[in-house]
């Protein structure tokens, strides 16, 4: 895996800025203002994403805020529309969801991923404004997407991850309905500020005991899970150099204002001295396949910077086979650049995953 794709298998459209929660991990800078996504910029998108969509088999378009429904039903409508020959995603705190989103979503064919963090008292960070607790009105979008027959996928943020707690959540999201499951350890980014180192033993036993709770009950797609055994059996194969793509996804975020931000979502909003506000340009003054392409042919700034940080985890990580190199914004947020190496996210969600899953079958 080495250096940018010139063309992506999805992007990620911001059609507002807007939330109506508040969560106290939550990244965001602009959660509390409302700027909506002018159609001018979708369209602009879907001019090369319409092009791309004959180059691969299967192209995303992501929708993700802020609350994307929050934007309403008739302005996302009709941001939607330009697109032709994708599959539309909604990544949804679910608090707005009743019977006419439920019709929307079925009109438009999205399909539908929730963010919940299990029982009510570990989804206690998920608030509003006003501090009242999100669950209840999350529970009951839930509940409305069950009697309409819409599956979701499930992601879940998990702080403080410990012993004893993977089979309490993967029994909730077995009751809950999902059909996949991905597990996010919080991670320290954007404005949340709040440590995520967490002890090694405790993460390691985490992920051991979900693999466990897993294995006796597969029902769901377990994202994380499935990927640590996928690699550990091309390992056992020696296949696994097959396994990462031969070049990074660009993954191109299109704010609302129609700005670009490669690579990492969770940049889009900031600005830095030296790196600017790490937009690569902006879809209003050059077409979306032109940027990405400039960028995969000709790297600079903060970008090269982080792929030589690909290089030096190549050079110096054991673990870079089985997650490709840490993440853009993971590194810049915890250590002020991109050329670092390890983070809190490698050792939490990729290290201890990795070992935590080989734990479980060592003791099987």
């Amino acid at each position: 895996m080495r250096g940018i794709a010139p063309v992506p298998s999805y992007v990620i459209m911001q059609p507002t800025t807007l939330c109506n929660l508040d969560c106290a991990y939550c990244y965001l800078p602009f959660r509390a203002a409302d700027r909506r996504m002018p159609i001018p910029v979708a369209e602009a998108v879907a001019q090369s994403v319409n092009a791309w969509t004959e180059l691969v088999p299967r192209f995303s378009v992501v929708w993700h805020g802020g609350e994307p429904l929050a934007a309403g039903r008739e302005h996302l409508a009709a941001l939607m529309a330009p697109f032709r020959g994708v599959e539309h995603h909604i990544q949804t705190n679910a608090t707005l969801i009743d019977e006419a989103w439920c019709d929307f979503l079925v009109e438009h064919e999205v399909k539908v991923g929730l963010s919940i963090d299990g029982p009510e008292d570990l989804t206690a960070d998920r608030v509003d404004r006003g501090g009242r607790p999100g669950y209840p009105r999350i529970m009951k979008g839930i509940a409305a997407l069950r009697r309409a027959g819409i599956p979701f996928a499930a992601l879940c943020v998990v702080s403080h991850p410990r012993p004893g707690l993977a089979d309490r959540l993967y029994s909730f999201f077995l009751e809950l309905g999902c059909y996949a499951l991905g597990i996010n350890v919080e991670e320290r980014e954007g404005v949340n500020h709040r440590d995520t180192g967490y002890a090694g033993d405790a993460v390691r036993a985490f992920w051991a005991e979900l693999t466990a709770a897993w294995r006796a009950d597969p029902r769901i797609e377990l994202r994380e899970i499935e990927w640590a055994l996928r690699y550990a059996g091309a390992v056992l194969a020696g296949t696994d150099d097959e396994l990462l793509p031969r070049h990074l996804d660009p993954i191109p975020v299109i704010a609302e204002d129609g700005r670009v931000v490669l690579l990492s979502p969770e940049l889009a909003g900031f600005t830095d001295p030296r790196y600017g506000d790490f937009a690569s340009g902006t879809v209003l003054a050059t077409p979306l396949h032109e940027i990405v392409a400039g960028v995969a042919a000709r790297p600079e700034g903060w970008v090269a910077e982080y792929l030589s940080g690909i290089e030096a985890c190549r050079a110096e990580c054991p673990y870079f086979g089985f997650c490709g190199g840490a993440h853009a914004a993971n590194r810049y947020f915890e250590h002020g650049r991109f050329d670092g190496t390890q983070t809190d996210h490698c050792r939490n969600s990729k290290i201890s995953l990795l070992e935590g899953v080989l734990d479980h079958a060592r003791q099987g």
